[in-house]
């Protein structure tokens, strides 16, 4: 019997933005089989460096750890996106900061939880979001590199979101960054998919949509 953990941040913990309807968790528990049960630790708002109080709480019943986190680390680089740069190549070099902190935060945080020796399946940010501007979608391939290198280099599979949630409806209404019950299916329906797939130590790197 399996015992999923949510883990990360709103992707998970979206029942505030579904309007009244299933949540993540909600659906992801009617996709397994009878006898294996979905727990959440998800937070909304949560960062890489917030994901610590989560592994606190990680139930010694788990069988499987799922993190989607980073959308929030890149939404508080909002004003240095902003920020006015005097050529391209010092913008490059304000980016490689951002990325070069995203990348030791994520790191540092990974390492945590790869500790607890569970099978760990990792999501990159997705970048369909309804208004989301070309240059907002180039630098979230900033934060999806550190994630996806990550994942390589620890041989852990990936929910690739990116792919995962395309369509307007995916979104929320009430908050256009957070998955609607619409987007939340198509989550949970990749979760199960790709740990019906996987085998049961997960350790292997393969992208899954």
């Amino acid at each position: 019997m399996k015992h999923i953990v949510l883990m990360g941040d709103s992707i998970f913990d979206n029942v505030t933005y579904t309007q009244g309807g299933p949540s993540v968790i909600d659906q992801l528990q009617s996709e397994l089989s009878s006898g294996d049960r979905a727990s959440l630790l998800a937070v909304d708002g949560d960062t890489t460096i917030n994901v610590a109080a989560q592994i606190r709480r990680v139930p010694s019943t788990a069988s499987h750890l799922v993190l989607s986190v980073g959308g929030n680390d890149a939404l508080r680089q909002l004003d240095t996106l902003q920020t006015p740069a005097r050529t391209v190549y010092k913008a490059l070099e304000t980016l490689a900061d951002m990325a070069a902190r995203f990348n030791a935060d994520y790191r540092n945080m990974l390492k945590q939880v790869v500790d607890i020796h569970k099978p760990l399946m990792l999501c990159t940010v997705y970048d369909s979001v309804p208004g989301l501007t070309p240059a907002l979608q180039t630098a979230l391939t900033l934060f999806n590199d550190v994630i996806v290198r990550a994942a390589i280099e620890n041989a852990l599979p990936v929910l690739d979101l990116r792919i995962i949630c395309r369509e307007a409806e995916d979104y929320s209404a009430l908050s256009p960054i957070e998955p609607s019950s619409h987007g939340g299916a198509k989550i949970a329906k990749a979760i199960a998919r790709a740990l019906s797939a996987h085998d049961d130590s997960l350790r292997a790197c393969r992208v899954y949509v």
